[in-house]
């Protein structure tokens, strides 16, 4: 087996944030750049909302293609830290379900550099859930 086997055997991390908004409210801030470097406390944002259009933010240190783009549904996203080796991306998914007046977000996180969870896991909450609901206050 040796090391061509590692490629699948990445640590994952899954979270699921419910918020009170509907699935449209939350889609645009995740994937409007205007909307988004206002839920990142005005960090520089640049955002090409298609199938393929690059991502930037944090004022760069999160970059990374849209893969898959559903409307108001689903998000897939070539997910990468600036500073991790060059041509390393993980992939995101955002998977949004409507409850009445609120959303269910459905995160999974997959094929990061190994020992990277211990900081990738906080920093959904820290730079993405929490911030996202303050802005959808």
């Amino acid at each position: 087996m040796g090391k061509d086997k590692q490629l699948g055997d990445s640590t994952a991390i899954h979270q699921e944030v419910v918020f009170a908004a509907n699935p449209k409210r939350i889609y645009e801030a995740l994937t409007d750049a205007a909307q988004f470097s206002k839920v990142s406390g005005g960090a520089p944002t640049e955002i090409t909302p298609e199938a393929g259009g690059s991502f930037s933010c944090f004022g760069g240190m999160i970059v990374g293609k849209n893969i898959e783009l559903e409307p108001n549904k689903r998000i897939v996203q070539a997910w990468r830290v600036a500073n991790w080796e060059e041509g390393v991306y993980s992939l995101v998914k955002f998977e949004l379900e409507g409850q009445g007046e609120e959303t269910r977000l459905i995160f999974s996180h997959t094929g990061f550099p190994e020992g990277q969870e211990a900081h990738l896991a906080p920093g959904w909450h820290t730079n993405y859930w929490e911030p996202l609901k303050k802005y959808l206050a």
